[in-house]
């Protein structure tokens, strides 16, 4: 099992700003997920909220059961070290993960808290970044 966590405004995917975030709806990328992960021999379950208290709550779920994340923590990421603590604690990879490159936006967007406890980091290639980081997270889980 692989969780895939995404935070506030996700959920409007394919409404929210298309110029950045392109035109694919929360649809697409849970069936996106899903078959990426089906391909790669894992099951996934996907999951967005807007709630950074529920957003924690999954990431204990997947610290207690050792359960790999792809993580895009949307806003949080900029200043939510509540999250980040949570994130200290996994057991497992994490991939963070953005649809846009933070680097080549706002200022404020160019700093992540969550990054130094994450496996790993990938940002801008769209619905793809997800892609990436499912295939990230099956090549570390057979070669444990």
């Amino acid at each position: 099992m692989i969780l895939v966590l995404n935070g506030p405004n996700l959920g409007r995917l394919g409404k929210r700003e298309p110029s950045i975030y392109g035109a694919d709806t929360y649809e697409d990328l849970v069936n996106l997920c899903r078959e990426t992960a089906g391909k790669l021999g894992h099951d996934v379950d996907v999951r967005q909220t807007d709630s950074e208290a529920e957003l924690i709550g999954w990431i204990h779920e997947a610290c207690d059961g050792a359960i790999p994340v792809v993580l895009n923590p949307a806003a949080f990421t900029h200043y939510s070290y509540a999250l980040r603590d949570a994130i200290a604690q996994r057991t497992a990879p994490l991939i963070e993960v953005h649809i846009s490159n933070p680097a080549a936006r706002e200022e404020f967007r160019h700093t992540s808290v969550v990054a130094g406890v994450a496996t790993g980091t990938i940002a801008g290639f769209g619905l793809q970044s997800y892609v990436l980081a499912l295939h990230a997270i099956s090549e570390m889980n057979t070669t444990s």
